[in-house]
């Protein structure tokens, strides 16, 4: 599918800056360059070669050529573009003011502006990327750590596309002998057997199951999760705060009480990014604004998705601390056993009877003891021991996630009317119905209106 317009807009964040880049794509592109751009150097623009930068100026013809900013001019001839179309790049000075006049004059000599993620379903639309790739893309650009980063880089260069299509082909291929039996039952043709069928059905759908499975994981490293620190007045919440943000940014004194609210900070644990909130110390206290800051605390217990209950290891468990090992019998946590560097009352079996489900790591955080190992424990906690980036893909899409759950689901009801002997009509009509889940991952049969949903969420001049 080829347009008929060609669209312009900023490709750069908005403000001051070395360089910004004023994007156009489609068939007036490079005429639209050649009214606005003069060489330095003797050159018919329309004859530069594809994929070269040339320096010159931008001149605003309806103002007597006057010379709207320096820039230097990127000819990138289709179709081996990003879009597939005609691109000129005009990267300029970057400052809100020569962008916006180089982008309005584009407009006024035949460009239109850009809607978000344009570019990108151009792409799509052109064939170039699918449509899992061009979503890729912008979990590249919004990626917040390097293993989101490296996940996104691996969906955009097809990982996850290859797998899907293999599986589609796998179904499709099953699907046509079914329908075949059905079209030709008098033939005297050689059709496939239904535990043959069964032995494939299956095995498709193992390879759904274990990309399902991968979704849980791929939701932690994308979108990262909100993790607590609990425990009673001075067991150094606000110290291991510091020392996993590596920063001072929570209060620490030996005044119980001095944290009265909670503060929050997004690190990085091992590829995944953390919201990490700190809290007031949890006990029965007469003063009101410490009690609200308790409360708070108490909170954090609904919105976070792992717990680090802190103790002190100097001091005897109190009714706080118990009261805070029940908690771990229903929220995911980890318990830290503090300031094991003093003399050592409490022991880590201790914590572990009442908890021995329950993962326990000692630490001295003002000696730095036992920082590293809370953080693999954290990332184990959250992940798994055992999670690598191995040769297959890693779902981090939830609508990518609710088309192979349907996929699933359907050759769940395939393999149910293979085993009770169902008419080969309804086997088929299941098999379609998984097929167009998957080809909604990619593209083949995915409405205009959700097109335009997930394009939307892109930013302009992508």
């Amino acid at each position: 599918m080829k347009y008929e317009d060609t669209i312009a807009a900023i490709a750069t964040p908005r403000g001051e800056g070395g360089i910004g880049i004023v994007r156009v794509s489609g068939s007036l592109a490079i005429p639209i360059a050649c009214q606005l751009f003069r060489p330095s150097r003797p050159v018919e623009t329309d004859k530069l070669a594809t994929h070269t930068l040339t320096h010159g100026h931008i001149i605003d013809i309806s103002a007597s050529d006057e010379v709207v900013d320096e820039v230097l001019l990127g000819i990138m001839r289709a179709p081996h573009t990003y879009t597939t179309e005609d691109i000129v790049e005009f990267n300029c000075h970057g400052g809100v003011v020569p962008l916006t006049n180089v982008l309005d004059l584009v407009v006024k000599t035949g460009a239109r502006l850009a809607e978000p993620g344009e570019f990108t379903k151009r792409a799509f639309l052109n064939s170039r990327l699918d449509l899992a790739q061009a979503e890729a893309v912008a979990e590249l650009i919004s990626s917040k750590t390097e293993l989101s980063s490296k996940i996104a880089i691996d969906a955009l260069s097809g990982k996850l596309s290859e797998t899907v299509n293999t599986l589609s082909d796998r179904l499709a291929d099953l699907l046509a002998e079914i329908e075949a039996s059905i079209d030709f039952p008098d033939e005297d043709l050689d059709f496939m057997k239904v535990e043959t069928q069964l032995h494939a059905t299956r095995a498709v759908q193992a390879e759904l199951t274990c990309l399902l499975e991968t979704a849980t994981e791929g939701r932690i490293i994308k979108e990262g999760v909100n993790v607590g620190i609990l425990g009673k007045p001075n067991v150094g919440k606000s110290s291991l705060f510091n020392a996993l943000v590596t920063t001072t940014r929570a209060i620490v004194t030996d005044i119980p009480g001095t944290t009265r609210d909670t503060i929050e900070e997004t690190i990085n644990i091992g590829g995944i990014p953390i919201n990490l909130i700190d809290t007031a110390g949890i006990r029965n206290t007469d003063d009101i604004v410490e009690q609200e800051g308790v409360q708070r605390s108490k909170d954090v217990l609904n919105k976070a998705e792992l717990l680090l209950l802190m103790f002190d290891a100097s001091q005897p468990l109190n009714d706080s601390d118990i009261e805070l090992l029940q908690t771990a019998t229903s929220h995911r946590a980890i318990l830290v056993l503090n300031k094991i560097d003093l003399t050592t009352i409490v022991q880590p079996e201790i914590l572990s009877n009442h908890c021995p489900k329950t993962c326990v790591v000692q630490t001295a955080i003002t000696e730095d003891i036992g920082i590293d190992t809370l953080k693999t424990t954290i990332r184990e906690e959250l992940l798994g021991g055992d999670f690598s980036m191995g040769e297959s893909p890693i779902v981090t899409n939830t609508r990518h996630q609710d088309a192979l759950r349907r996929a699933h689901e359907a050759l769940v009801e395939v393999i149910a009317s293979l085993e009770n002997e169902m008419p080969p009509d309804l086997v088929s009509v299941d098999l379609r119905i998984s097929l167009d889940a998957l080809g909604d991952i990619v593209g083949k049969t995915t409405t205009e209106d959700i097109l335009d949903r997930i394009f939307s969420q892109f930013c302009i001049g992508k």
